[in-house]
């Protein structure tokens, strides 16, 4: 298993509620992680599948560091490009609802296509391949090296230049990724539309849209912080294992309610284990 994508290094803090303009609000229970799509995907794919490569770029600097090293412990093969550019940076707020607010600060970071055609080149075989920043030489990489391919639309620059992908993974409360979607949904066998913990909708080519349910979360909802991440990763995890797509969109949203379950998106989520 594999994931393309992008790192940020976030400051999480909870608050009451998300300021309104010109209030000042107290935030506590700080703590740092890194984070992104990339990120929480590559670490809930190790943890169901017991080993998965994280393909991205970081900068040389501090945030850069910690984060290789986090991701380290977190048993993620990182194969991480240095650029020039900082270490993407984001501020996440959690608030008493569960709701996740974030502020990204700085460019982000997509693999370089060389760092990833020596990661995935002739040779590489992977059963299932998450997509979420590159390029679109990225993309082809990916798709030649990859049994399946699923990939999200935050992954604009790769997608739209006729690389066939198996699903694309989006929120349908998020109106960038739904418009990224509406351009390039063509090139997917399927279309993954989540809506929290009321399930989502799926279609296939030439084929009415269709529904599943949410999955109830394990316990007291914390924050949604790396709930559709981890709901992608779930997702490309069971159909790259064979799975029929009922039980495979069962299995990703128990990823994404475990996940809410945790303060930040790596204290709780789904294992081989509990399979």
């Amino acid at each position: 298993m594999a994931v393309v994508g992008h790192v940020e290094w976030v400051q999480f803090a909870r608050v009451e509620h998300v300021p309104r303009a010109g209030e000042v609000v107290h935030a506590s229970e700080p703590f740092e992680e890194p984070a992104g799509g990339g990120a929480v995907a590559a670490v809930q794919l190790t943890r169901l599948a017991g080993e998965a490569t994280l393909i991205t770029a970081l900068g040389g600097d501090e945030p850069g560091g910690h984060s290789r090293e986090r991701l380290a412990e977190l048993g993620v093969e990182l194969r991480a490009a240095n650029v020039e550019f900082p270490t993407r940076r984001a501020v996440t707020l959690l608030d008493d609802q569960g709701e996740r607010t974030i502020l990204t600060l700085g460019r982000r970071l997509d693999p370089p296509a060389e760092l990833v055609a020596d990661a995935l080149g002739e040779g590489a075989s992977f059963e299932g391949i998450y997509f979420t920043a590159g390029g679109a030489e990225a993309l082809r990489c990916a798709r030649a090296a990859a049994r399946v391919l699923t990939a999200s639309p935050r992954a604009v620059h790769a997608l739209g230049h006729g690389v066939e992908i198996d699903a694309l993974i989006l929120s349908n409360r998020d109106e960038y990724e739904v418009g990224i979607a509406a351009g390039v949904e063509h090139e997917a066998d399927m279309v993954v539309r989540t809506e929290g913990s009321r399930g989502g909708s799926y279609q296939r080519r030439r084929a009415d849209p269709r529904r599943w349910e949410g999955s109830a979360p394990p316990g007291p909802v914390v924050d949604g912080y790396g709930c559709g991440d981890s709901f992608a990763a779930g997702l490309t995890f069971a159909l790259a294992a064979g799975m029929q797509l009922e039980a495979a969109l069962a299995l990703a949203a128990r990823c994404g309610a475990v996940c809410a379950t945790g303060h930040g998106p790596y204290e709780r989520q789904l294992r081989s284990q509990d399979l």
